[in-house]
């Protein structure tokens, strides 16, 4: 792992936190980090291409996260020509 702006005693509480979480509640945590990361995409997409469709936002996200050759075979999308 790289070098980390954590102290240690913070990162052994916040570990010790998660290991007091039970399962449900670390699934949540997760679910509720993605929903984040999406809103922070969902942001920079919009500012770097302007209005769109809710279909051409959810191209835009997948493509984010699948390859370029996914997104053309199965959404016939090329995020080369459309953009990330």
């Amino acid at each position: 792992m790289g070098p980390s702006d954590t102290s240690p005693e913070a990162e052994r509480f916040l570990i010790e936190g998660y290991r007091r979480m039970s399962p449900s509640q670390k699934l949540e945590r997760v679910f509720s980090l993605n929903r984040m990361l999406e809103q922070l995409q969902r942001a920079r997409i919009a500012a770097d291409y302007g209005e769109m469709s809710e279909r051409e936002m959810r191209l835009r996200l997948a493509s984010l996260r699948l390859g370029r050759e996914t997104m053309v075979k199965v959404f016939d999308w090329d995020p080369e020509e459309k953009g990330w």
